[in-house]
């Protein structure tokens, strides 16, 4: 229960939100030592990764978004057209973000959320271990995180 002195607020608010992660930032950076020799190094910030394979005239067949922090690559989202399946584009764009997270920015592992309808096998096949499966989310469809450590 909230007392009569403060009050709860249900509303989007993006200059709060910005206080809000400014303020966490802080808190976390102080609480952790991890955190705090991340400060001021090339691994403090999150980098946008994107790789695109186009087709002959130019169109979206295929890409990979996601950035890397902290010596990880986080792959958000990996997509190729339908009628482009097959043909090895999920493994060029995969093979090629991993390739620029480790040689261009000393990244030491991988981590990707996919849903159990898409592509957890893919992963699993290109090295990646499951390290955490949620069931029902959303209900009925199954979530896992892969995980993939580089040598």
């Amino acid at each position: 229960m909230v007392s009569r002195m403060f009050r709860l607020v249900t509303e989007v608010d993006k200059e709060r939100r910005d206080l809000l992660r400014t303020r966490l930032r802080e808190t976390n950076t102080a609480a952790s030592s991890v955190l705090r020799s991340l400060r001021g190094t090339p691994h403090e910030r999150e980098f946008p990764l994107h790789v695109w394979v186009l087709d002959e005239s130019g169109g979206l067949a295929g890409g990979l978004v996601g950035h890397t922090w902290a010596t990880w690559l986080h792959v958000t989202y990996l997509w190729v057209d339908d009628r482009c399946r097959g043909a090895g584009l999920g493994t060029a764009l995969l093979d090629e973000a991993e390739r620029t997270a480790r040689t261009e920015r000393a990244c030491t592992a991988a981590r990707v959320e996919t849903w159990d309808f898409q592509a957890p096998g893919f992963y699993m096949k290109h090295g990646y271990d499951v390290l955490c499966v949620i069931p029902d989310y959303p209900p009925g469809i199954t979530e896992y995180t892969l995980v993939k450590r580089w040598r």
